[in-house]
C-alpha cells in the first residue's frame, strides 16, 4: 500500500528474545546515573513522520481544551503548564485526515480526561496513595458506562461525580463524543478505557508492595496501559466506521493492539527526563533485570520498539490490500497516528524540558 515502506515480515526477533531469557527477578530499581537528564541519549526511533502539521489549527485546539479543563476543575492550579504542554497539537498531529477542530477537540477532550488519571491520581495530585486507586478507578468506570442504581442511592455516587473534577471530565468528553460517534464506536472506548484501568491497578500494586516487574510483565502491562484509549477514535473523528466485523478480527486487533505498545514504549523513552529514575518504564525495568546502565537499557528499549514498528508497518500493509476500503483507511490512520504522536513527543515541553 502507499505509504508503508515495507522492511519484511518481522517479529520480535532475537534481540528481544535475549533481552526476556537472561532474567533473575531484581528486587531493587536501578540507581540514577550521574547527570542522568544530560546524559542520557535516546537513538532515532523507527516511526512515520507526521503528515500534517498545521499550527493554526493546533492552537486552536490547544486553547479551547485548555478552557474545557478549566471549565470541569482538572489540572486546578496547573493550567498554564497544561497550556504549554500543547495536547491540542497532538490530537492536530495524530488526526491528519480531519481539519475540523471540533472533532478534534472531541478528541482531545477523551485523550486529556484519560492523562488526567495519570496526572491526579497517579503521579501528582493531593493524594497520590496507590492503596486509593483502585475505588476511584471503580468510580471512573461507573461514569465512563454510566451506573444505574436504585433512586434512592443514585444521590450518592452523584454527590462522588460532583466532588471530582477527574469524574466530571470523563462524563462531560463522552458526552461530547455522543455527538460524533455511533454507540458501537463510544463501545469500543468503553471497552479500552476499562482495560486501561486494569493496567492502572496492575502499576498500583507495583507502588505499594515496593516489588519491580520482570520485562515481560512490564510489557504485558503495556498492553493494559497503552494508546489505545486514543487510537480508537481514528475512525470516528475522521467521520467513518470500520465494520464491526473488521475491527474485532484477531489479525487487525493484533497489530492495534501492537502498535499501541509500540508507541508507548516511545513514550517512555521520550518521558526519560522528566521521570523520577525509579518510574517503572521500559528501560528501567531492563536495566534491573539485565544488570546494565541506564544508557545500555534504553538502546536495547528502542531496539524493541523498532523492531515491533517494523512488524505493524508489514501488517498494516496486508491488511490494507485484503480488507474493505474502511480498513484500508483505518489502518493508515493507524500510521499516521504514531507519526504525529512522535512529533508531538519529540517537541512537547511536556517531555523537553519545559515547566
Amino acid at each position: 500500500m502507499s505509504g508503508f515502506l515495507l522492511a519484511g515480515p518481522t517479529g520480535l526477533g532475537t534481540s528481544a528474545l535475549r533481552l526476556g531469557s537472561r532474567r533473575q527477578e531484581p528486587e531493587e530499581p536501578p540507581a540514577a546515573e550521574p547527570g542522568r537528564s544530560a546524559s542520557l541519549h535516546v537513538p532515532p526511533l523507527y516511526c512515520p513522520d507526521a503528515v500534517r502539521d498545521d499550527s493554526a489549527l493546533g492552537e486552536e485546539v490547544n486553547e479551547r481544551l485548555v478552557a474545557w479543563a478549566e471549565e470541569v476543575g482538572i489540572f486546578q492550579g496547573r493550567l498554564e503548564r497544561l497550556r504549554s504542554h500543547n495536547f491540542g497539537r497532538l490530537f492536530m498531529l495524530a488526526h491528519p485526515g480531519c481539519d475540523d477542530a471540533d472533532r478534534l477537540l472531541i478528541a482531545a477532550r477523551c485523550g486529556l480526561a484519560e492523562w488526567s488519571v495519570d496526572d491526579h491520581w497517579v503521579d501528582e495530585g493531593e493524594d497520590t496513595d496507590p492503596q486509593l486507586l483502585s475505588a476511584r478507578l471503580a468510580m471512573a468506570h461507573a461514569v465512563v458506562d454510566p451506573v444505574r442504581l436504585p433512586p434512592a442511592y443514585m444521590g450518592h455516587f452523584e454527590k462522588v461525580v460532583q466532588d471530582e473534577p477527574v469524574l466530571r471530565a470523563f462524563r462531560s468528553a463522552l458526552g461530547y463524543l455522543n455527538t460524533i460517534a455511533s454507540p458501537t464506536q463510544v463501545a469500543r472506548l468503553r471497552h479500552e478505557l476499562a482495560v486501561m484501568f486494569v493496567g492502572y491497578g496492575l502499576e498500583a500494586e507495583w507502588r505499594a508492595s515496593g516489588r519491580w516487574p520482570a520485562v515481560w510483565e512490564y510489557l504485558l502491562h503495556r498492553y493494559e496501559n497503552a494508546f489505545y484509549p486514543c487510537m480508537v477514535l481514528i475512525d470516528p473523528v475522521d467521520g467513518y466506521e470500520l465494520p464491526a466485523h473488521e475491527f474485532a478480527d484477531a489479525r487487525v486487533r493484533r497489530v492495534y493492539l501492537y502498535a499501541g505498545v509500540a508507541n508507548v514504549l516511545l513514550n517512555d523513552l521520550y518521558s526519560m527526563h522528566k521521570e523520577d529514575p525509579t518510574d517503572t518504564n521500559l528501560p528501567t525495568v531492563i536495566a534491573a533485570e539485565e544488570k546494565c546502565s541506564l544508557q545500555e537499557a534504553i538502546y536495547r528499549a528502542a531496539a524493541i520498539h523498532d523492531e515491533m514498528m517494523h512488524t505493524v508497518e508489514a501488517e498494516c500493509a496486508v491488511l490494507a490490500e485484503l480488507g474493505s476500503p474502511q480498513l484500508a483507511r483505518y489502518v493508515k490512520g493507524v500510521w499516521n497516528w504514531m507519526g504525529g504522536s512522535k512529533e508531538w513527543h519529540a517537541t512537547s515541553p511536556r517531555y523537553n524540558g519545559g515547566s
